[in-house]
């Protein structure tokens, strides 16, 4: 089986029971109805990403699908939680990209966002041979990651929330769906 349409949820869902709360968060990202089946992080060559309404199109209820998932939960108040997928997409469609799975406490969607985007960036960067200087910001990384004219585009897909104020447990999810 190999993907040919990938497509990119989150969401976040609250319940008194931790596996409710999970429960809740798929639906919130449309998924619920799928057996998934986590696989690691590439991005596969020549895949094309679809919308989230024309992914779920081309899927049936109970299917078995594969996805990269990023989740966190929490049923402390208050406590900051997110999950984000990092994208980084290579120039050259026959050459795979990554994805990667952040999944922290108490940083807000755009710094996991940002990190999570750097990293899957940054794995990418090794196996294209792109010389960088791990030390340097983010923001000054991408921009010679992208002036290298070897990676196509950078993205992440971050659900951040608050645990709930009553300690209802929260859970935090951001998916890439592959599609054979």
């Amino acid at each position: 089986m190999f993907p040919t349409k990938i497509f990119f949820t989150k969401g976040v869902g609250r319940h008194k029971d931790m596996l409710a709360s999970f429960e809740d968060a798929l639906r919130s990202g449309g998924i619920a109805h799928f057996n998934l089946v986590y696989v690691s992080s590439i991005f596969p060559a020549g895949c094309k990403q679809v919308s989230r309404e024309e992914g779920l199109k081309l899927l049936q209820p109970g299917q078995i699908v594969y996805c990269v998932m990023a989740r966190n939960q929490t049923n402390e108040p208050n406590r900051l939680i997110a999950a984000s997928i990092g994208v980084a997409r290579p120039k050259d469609p026959s050459h795979y990209g990554y994805l990667s799975e952040h999944h922290p406490f108490g940083e807000t969607a755009q710094k996991a966002g940002e990190y999570a985007e750097d990293l899957a960036a940054t794995m990418l960067a090794t196996t294209l041979g792109i010389e960088f200087d791990s030390n340097r910001d983010w923001k000054e990384r991408e921009q010679l990651y992208k002036a290298s004219g070897q990676i196509f585009q950078t993205t992440n897909y971050t659900q951040s929330a608050e645990g709930h104020k009553e300690g209802l447990w929260t859970t935090t999810i951001a998916a890439a769906v592959l599609i054979p």
